[in-house]
């Protein structure tokens, strides 16, 4: 992908529009349903360059499923980031699991892989990187020590997507990997998300978790027939399972999304580019560095404000001041959230599960735990990198470099 021709894009087209109407065409009828699911979930397994994408209701029900068919159980743990949404230690839990945080890579943000390895317990399962804004992780490192301890790796590349890490397309390189297409993202449908893999007998599992564990669902089918359901002695059940099928109608505007989706990933690419030419010259805003062995994404420009005398509100009140859009924070640290603090901790249950798997009953999160992350959440400044119209992203440009000689 090149800069492209600037002004103003679609991001919902007549693509998106054409397939929405195929389907409103046949009344939701199965008899004449025109498989939008199945050809969605082939075309974004090519274009991700997998042998498989099960689609999901979202890109938390996505990682809940690449849990189960990793192998991941009551007791186990999973070792993540806790620089990011909390959905991946949600999920984590969701699965009876240990949510188990490692340090990041202060210049990039990403799961640190020796961090990784300082955490690695019998008890570990799983490792759960998260490609954040828009960034790989190191993956080559990681994938090695999940040989070395016979773990599996399940990627989170919610906020990237046509990302690349040395020629690999993000999320093609783990055992299992997770894609949102919640409305923020790359590519939407409104809602929805995907687990890649190419492993058979993975994907089969991930099929019949997320289809209430039916016994003819499977890597490549997505639904029950009309002859086993009309069957008295079909048995449908074979294991416990969640309904988290994608509805056909966000399949439909999927399909569409993909059809241009190198232009809206470019888009981001291109106001990134605009943003990162603005502070170029400024030494106390730090850019997510992206390694030259990577493509970035920029699910949103992550930079660091490093000013000795500049509050993190203050830049961004002036900022607003002067007319832009707003800038967003990095999440607070999963383990700093109240849910996982010791005196106000609530796991919704998952209490009696963790208590007693693990000895000393349940886990604690200390303040201090991944001294970066907690040194970097606190800096960081998120613009948004999603103007499709190409003047607006310019005149946010220029409102920032209005801001930077305020300050300077």
């Amino acid at each position: 992908m090149g800069r492209m021709k600037k002004g103003l894009i679609k991001r919902i087209g007549a693509a998106e529009r054409k397939y929405v109407e195929e389907l409103l065409s046949s009344d939701f009828s199965n008899s004449s349903n025109p498989g939008l699911l199945g050809r969605f979930e082939k075309a974004f397994a090519e274009k991700i360059g997998t042998k498989y994408a099960i689609a999901h209701v979202n890109g938390t029900t996505t990682l809940h499923s690449a849990l189960f068919a990793a192998g991941v159980r009551a007791g186990d743990e999973v070792i993540t980031t806790p620089l990011t949404m909390s959905s991946p230690a949600l999920a984590i839990l969701q699965a009876d699991a240990k949510p188990v945080f490692a340090d990041v890579i202060e210049d990039t943000f990403q799961i640190d892989p020796a961090s990784i390895e300082r955490r690695i317990t019998p008890r570990t399962k799983a490792i759960m990187p998260i490609a954040l804004y828009g960034l790989s992780p190191e993956m080559d490192p990681i994938m090695v020590l999940a040989k070395k301890h016979n773990l599996i790796v399940i990627e989170d590349a919610a906020e990237t997507f046509l990302s690349k890490y040395k020629g690999r397309m993000v999320g093609s390189i783990g055992h299992l990997s997770s894609f949102s297409l919640q409305a923020t993202k790359h590519i939407t449908a409104g809602e929805g998300g995907v687990v890649c893999t190419n492993d058979p007998g993975m994907a089969d599992l991930v099929r019949k978790f997320s289809v209430l564990g039916y016994s003819t669902v499977s890597a490549t089918v997505g639904k029950i027939t009309k002859d086993d359901i009309q069957n008295p002695n079909f048995e449908r059940h074979v294991q416990l399972g969640y309904n988290y099928r994608m509805p056909e109608v966000c399949a439909a505007i999927a399909l569409g999304q993909l059809e241009h989706a190198d232009e809206l990933v470019q888009r981001r690419i291109d106001s990134a580019n605009l943003f990162l030419e603005a502070i170029a010259d400024c030494e106390w805003l730090k850019p997510q560095v992206t390694p030259l062995n990577c493509t970035n994404s920029y699910w949103a420009l992550a930079v660091r404000l490093i000013h000795p005398s500049v509050d993190w509100t203050v830049f961004r009140k002036k900022f607003m001041e002067f007319g832009g859009d707003g800038i967003y924070a990095a999440w607070k640290l999963s383990y700093e959230e109240p849910m996982f603090q010791e005196k106000t901790r609530n796991f919704a249950g998952k209490e009696k599960i963790l208590g007693a798997m693990h000895e000393g009953g349940l886990p604690t999160y200390e303040i201090g735990l991944c001294p970066l992350a907690e040194r970097v959440q606190k800096q960081i400044l998120a613009f948004k990198t999603n103007y499709w119209d190409w003047s607006r992203a310019e005149k946010q440009a220029e409102i920032l470099r209005k801001t930077i000689k305020y300050f300077s």
